[in-house]
């Protein structure tokens, strides 16, 4: 069950308008990393989660966090698009020529939301439910949450340094502080979990029969040069506690690829080099 409470998280007030600025905070809105992606990302992580109250509960602080962050940015836009001239963006959507010297505000903005935020990303794009993970694995689904906090701080610092005003700063401020608790609160609990589990490759419940170990903790060089082999990760203890390996000069384990022709009824070409 949720309720609404008719205040904002933090203040969501700019200086001034600034239409082409609206524009850009879409993208942490309604872009991949955004905060409707978050937000439906935790909730159903939350939602499936069988047992392992505390991550639930978490999980559930957060996505509903996250909620208020879509409120908060969604208010953002909209005060930016005050008195933004709309007959003008409205030739701008019919007029490139126009539309690139007003600066590219999303015509959107004008034509189909009323001045008011939109569930897209900085270039048009609708948000998409693909972006979100739910695993129903919390190890996963915790490197998952660290990922997206982590490119959504990124992101939220690159639009710090895009504006001037004040208060569009300060919101961007909290955003930036929020997502360092985020970060902070789910390498925890990653950490937690693994030692929990017993280990840290997902899933911890593959038995070794199944694995073929012999592959398991070789760096391959597939590409030109050899600085890989330089790393910590070509030689010494893996995390998982096993020794790292190197292979400078790897060969295919599987041979030759070498097909049947195909029957006739799906019309492929045959074969020609006989």
């Amino acid at each position: 069950m949720f309720f609404h409470k008719k205040e904002l998280q933090f203040h969501a007030k700019p200086d001034k308008p600034d239409p082409m600025f609206a524009k850009h905070l879409q993208e942490i809105l309604g872009g991949q990393f955004g905060e409707i992606s978050v937000s439906m990302q935790y909730l159903f992580q939350g939602w499936n989660t069988r047992g392992n109250e505390k991550y639930k509960d978490l999980i559930m602080d957060t996505g509903t966090e996250e909620i208020g962050h879509v409120e908060m940015i969604a208010t953002m836009i909209a005060r930016l698009l005050d008195n933004a001239p709309i007959n003008e963006q409205e030739k701008a959507a019919e007029d490139p020529v126009i539309g690139s010297i007003l600066g590219g505000m999303n015509p959107h903005h004008a034509i189909v939301s009323g001045l008011g935020a939109t569930p897209e990303n900085s270039a048009g794009v609708p948000w998409s439910a693909g972006y979100i993970v739910a695993s129903g694995n919390l190890m996963a689904d915790m490197r998952a949450n660290l990922n997206a906090e982590s490119q959504g701080r990124l992101q939220v610092a690159r639009l710090y340094e895009m504006t001037d005003d004040r208060g569009v700063k300060d919101m961007l401020s909290f955003l930036l502080a929020r997502d360092t608790m985020h970060q902070n609160q789910w390498m925890a609990a990653l950490k937690e979990l693994e030692e929990k589990e017993g280990g840290n490759i997902v899933p911890t419940t593959v038995p070794d029969e199944w694995e073929a170990l012999d592959f398991s903790h070789k760096l391959y060089n597939f590409s030109e040069g050899e600085d890989s082999s330089r790393g910590i990760w070509a030689s010494g203890n893996a995390p998982d506690g096993h020794d790292f390996q190197y292979e400078s000069t790897p060969e295919g384990f599987g041979g030759k690829q070498e097909l049947k022709p195909a029957p006739t009824y799906v019309h492929a070409t045959p074969p020609l080099d006989k």
